[in-house]
Order: structure tokens, then C-alpha cells, then sequence
């Protein structure tokens, strides 16, 4: 993990009271800073440029933060893609530019997940594995899998209408996929006591409506776009709830709780989700 329980709370707590657009700047440049390796300078009101998140509040503005994060892979595929090369191969370059911007952060989450919930017999069991930062059979079939399905995902939504509808939507998956994770850290508690999850703070019901109130926003501008219907998107947006519930009620089954591995699983599965419903929509259309 980043921190111990006991450092990153101090962390936390040592960030200094902000309103208005400072508070929003913050929160979006350490939202940013949290879910990838972009460079991000220290803002003029900020005390530390390093210090962790409070969840509570911050992941409000995590769906600007997607679109920021899912920029470089979202201009490799219309780059690519405008360059002639082939559509698989526009779509892997743009996930692994996708990949290497996270810093694999969710990839990791994923394995760890598939690894732990699949392999121990015993809460405490599989919270041990998920900490283990070995991958096990489970959680390199998760990688190879996912990674595998969100390839054929973008290069069929190049194919099914155009380079710049396919970035523009990866766009829009990179935002709506970050922030369905905050709805498990919302509702199950943190498996581990003093771990990561416990000591960064849980999203208040609030900061998740607002996280997927502005995730709502930029999916009727981008259906406005490219002429999708707002039925068809309405599908898309839905369909990552089955494995978001799903994941839920397994982790809870599973660990009594979530975790940031948890989360992080959940933002892949998502990601993959909702192509699956863009894809109905537009073969549909």
C-alpha cells in the first residue's frame, strides 16, 4: 500500500479546510495525482502535493479526473487509427498507453481481487493473498482475460462507427468506470481494519451522487454527439451495474467488506460492461 493506516490518516487530516474552487482544484489534482503517474504541480494553496486524498469529499470531482486519465489512451486510438493501422492494433496500443498512464494500478487491483476471492477458504485467508503482491492463476487469467476483452471492445467500437466516436467514448469509460468503484467503498465497509480503505475515508452518500450525477452529464453530451440514442446510452450505462453488483455482494460474501483491490476490480469489469452495452446500442441503431 501507499501508507500505513496510521500515516495516511495523519495525512489526511493535516489537509487544510478550502472552499470554492480551491477545494474543487484540490480535489481534481489529487483525484488525478491518486488514480495515475500524470504529472501533476503542487498547487499554490496546497501544503502537500503528496499527501493522500480524503474520500469523504474528494472523489466528487473523480469523473474529471477519468476524462483527464483517459485522454492519452483515447488520442493514441484516433491517432492510430487515422494512421491506417489496423484496428486491433490501434486498439491494443491504446490500452497499453491506457495501461501505462494508471501505473497498471486497477490491472493490479483486478489480479489481486481474482486471486484473493477465488483462492482462500477463510476471510483473513483470502485478505492475506490480496496483499500479496505475487499473482497467482486466478488473477493472471483475470489480467489476460480483461485486458484481452477491452482490446476486441474498443477495436469493435472503431469498426461499429468511427475512430473519434471510439476515443470519445473510451473517454466516457474512463470516467464512469472510476468512479461505479467509489459505490463499494460507499456502501460495504473496509475489510481490513487500519488498512488503506479504513484510513482514507469512506465517500459520503453525497460525494458518490455527485461523482455519478457528472458521469450522467457527460454521457448525454457524448450521445448528443454521435447521435446515439439516449435509450442506447441509458443501456450502457446500466449494464455495469451487474458486475458492480455482483462484485459487491461477492465481496461482502467473501471478506465482509471491500478493499482497494476491490474497487479497483470493480473499475475493470466496469470498463468492460459498458462497451458491451455500447456495443448492443449501436448494432442496434
Amino acid at each position: 500500500m501507499i501508507a500505513s493506516g496510521e500515516e495516511t490518516a495523519k495525512e489526511t487530516g493535516n489537509a487544510p479546510a478550502l472552499g470554492g474552487w480551491r477545494a474543487i482544484s484540490r480535489d481534481l489534482a489529487q483525484m488525478v495525482r491518486f488514480y495515475s503517474r500524470l504529472p501533476v504541480p503542487k498547487l499554490p494553496f496546497e501544503m502537500d502535493a503528496h499527501s493522500i486524498p480524503d474520500f469523504r469529499t474528494a472523489p466528487r470531482m473523480l469523473p474529471v479526473a477519468g476524462l483527464i486519465i483517459g485522454l492519452p489512451g483515447a488520442l493514441m486510438l484516433w491517432l492510430f487509427a487515422s494512421l491506417g493501422l489496423p484496428t486491433v492494433m490501434a486498439a491494443g496500443l491504446a490500452v497499453a498507453v491506457a495501461v501505462l498512464v494508471s501505473g497498471a494500478f486497477h490491472e493490479d487491483g483486478l489480479a489481486d481481487t481474482f486471486d484473493g476471492l477465488g483462492g482462500g477458504n477463510t476471510p483473513e485467508r483470502r485478505l492475506e493473498i490480496m496483499k500479496d503482491s505475487r499473482i497467482g492463476s486466478f488473477g493472471g487469467a483475470a489480467l489476460i482475460l480483461g485486458i484481452g476483452l477491452r482490446v476486441a471492445a474498443v477495436a469493435s467500437l472503431v469498426e461499429a462507427d468511427s475512430a473519434l466516436t471510439a476515443a470519445l467514448l473510451m473517454l466516457l469509460a474512463a470516467a464512469l468506470s472510476r468512479s461505479l468503484g467509489l459505490i463499494a467503498m460507499t456502501l460495504l465497509p473496509p475489510a481490513r481494519p487500519g488498512g488503506f480503505s479504513s484510513s482514507v475515508g469512506q465517500p459520503t452518500g453525497l460525494t458518490l451522487s455527485m461523482a455519478l450525477g457528472l458521469c450522467g452529464c457527460f454521457a448525454v453530451a457524448a450521445a448528443l454527439f454521435i447521435g446515439l440514442p439516449i435509450m442506447g446510452m441509458a443501456l450502457a450505462l446500466a449494464t455495469p451495474l451487474i458486475p458492480v453488483g455482483l462484485m459487491c455482494w461477492w465481496s461482502w460474501r467473501a471478506i465482509r467488506g471491500q478493499t482497494g483491490d476491490i474497487a479497483g476490480a470493480i473499475q475493470q469489469l466496469s470498463e468492460i460492461a459498458f462497451y458491451a452495452g455500447l456495443l448492443i446500442s449501436l448494432n442496434d441503431g
